[in-house]
């Protein structure tokens, strides 16, 4: 059985997901020696040292969520906890919290700071799946199915929108949407919702307009001034922007050459963690961003691949709750460097600095090696040993299917 299990794992979402982690640690170095010594006085490798550290954090989980049973994240209890530990920590930090860059995300833990909105993105995506799941049966019925799980991702949206992190504020949400689009419900249940959502922003939007300013900070209207109009407001709100645009297009085809950014010399903010992909472009051109793009655009295409393949409700929205986030938050941060959306301050997944969110992507991508692990497995060995009777216990994307089926059969009888 062990050996079955071993050849049961799908091998290249490892190989990939390891790969980028080590080329993001190559260009963590090349971005961030410069701004080391200049802006900190620290030692050139300061940043790549202390990444090297979350990397061993990050492979560690990685491995444990790998092997471990992703149904056992179902238990009734452990959602609770879960929860319970997720909305603390959200309130801890507007108690606690550490300011950084005019948001007050993070909770100083000895030598090092911790970001819980990170890990609030996974709890969403495990709890729901688990609620979902476990509501197959009456999934379209709205105070009982559906209400509930939306209060809570409404919830923590809204405690980290007051941080202010609007960026993950809005990955949470989108995160949440996805699962609940691929929960199982009828079309007529979702258009119900949108009505609802629609209805719901009508009524808040006058009250919005008029607290504007309660709603979004300085910051977030200078970046909104600055991709609207980055070179008329070059020398403030567009500085970052103008200046990303620069090493996109100083990289060209091959790019300049590994460490020769010059961008990354003063002139570009962040280099190492939101704008990296900037860096990447002008040290080593447009194949540099092909293997970035191409290695999670393959993770997240074969997460939707093994949420759409696996029998299991829980299985099937953990995997494609978890290729959603990788896939909204590398393309909420690609649209920031490139100007095609606002600036948000959210992290290329895999490739920026940054030790939670190193550790929670670790988390995502061991639990989704598991379920594919799951699924390979069952399609492999149990499926010859069982009758080619659909189970009532499917994913939620084939369950009425599977359903009218079998009330089709018992007529037949």
């Amino acid at each position: 059985m062990f050996k079955k299990i071993l050849k049961s794992y799908d091998y290249s979402i490892i190989a990939v997901y390891i790969l980028l982690c080590l080329f993001g640690l190559v260009m963590i170095y090349s971005s961030s020696m410069v701004m080391a010594v200049q802006w900190y006085e620290y030692p050139a490798d300061f940043f790549y040292q202390n990444q090297k550290l979350n990397l061993l954090a990050a492979f560690t989980v990685f491995l444990f969520f790998a092997v471990f049973p992703y149904k056992a994240f179902r238990n009734k209890k452990f959602l609770i906890v879960m929860t319970i530990i997720s909305v603390l920590g959200l309130f801890a930090v507007s108690v606690l919290g550490h300011v950084t860059n005019n948001a007050q995300s993070w909770i100083q833990v000895g030598a090092r700071k911790v970001q819980p909105s990170e890990f609030v993105k996974i709890s969403v995506i495990i709890y729901l799946s688990a609620v979902y799941a476990n509501k197959q049966r009456y999934i379209d019925q709205l105070n009982k199915g559906v209400f509930p799980p939306i209060i809570y991702l409404v919830f923590v949206c809204f405690l980290i929108k007051i941080e202010p992190d609007n960026g993950t504020a809005a990955i949470t949400l989108l995160i949440g949407l996805m699962i609940i689009i691929c929960s199982g419900m009828r079309l007529k249940t979702i258009i119900k919702l949108i009505m609802m959502g629609v209805l719901a922003a009508s009524l808040l939007a006058p009250f919005v307009i008029l607290k504007l300013d309660k709603f979004f900070t300085a910051g977030n209207m200078k970046r909104i001034s600055g991709f609207l109009d980055p070179f008329g407001t070059a020398g403030n709100e567009g500085f970052q922007l103008v200046n990303s645009y620069l090493a996109i297009g100083s990289g060209g085809l091959k790019g300049l050459g590994l460490g020769q950014s010059i961008q990354k010399m003063g002139y570009l903010p962040e280099a190492h963690t939101d704008f990296i992909m900037a860096v990447i472009a002008e040290e080593l051109g447009v194949f540099g961003v092909g293997f970035v793009v191409l290695g999670l655009g393959y993770i997240v295409l074969r997460g939707f691949y093994v949420g759409i393949r696996s029998r299991d409700p829980f299985g099937s929205m953990l995997a494609i709750g978890i290729a959603g986030m990788i896939g909204i938050q590398t393309f909420i941060n690609l649209g920031g460097m490139s100007g095609l959306i606002p600036i948000t301050g959210v992290p290329l997944p895999f490739i920026s600095y940054g030790g939670s969110s190193i550790v929670v992507l670790s988390i995502a991508m061991g639990i989704l090696t598991n379920v594919a692990m799951f699924r390979k497995y069952d399609e492999k060995f149990k499926t010859k040993k069982t009758t080619p009777e659909p189970k009532l216990e499917s994913s939620p994307l084939n369950y009425r299917n599977e359903k009218k089926f079998r009330n089709r059969s018992k007529l037949n009888i």
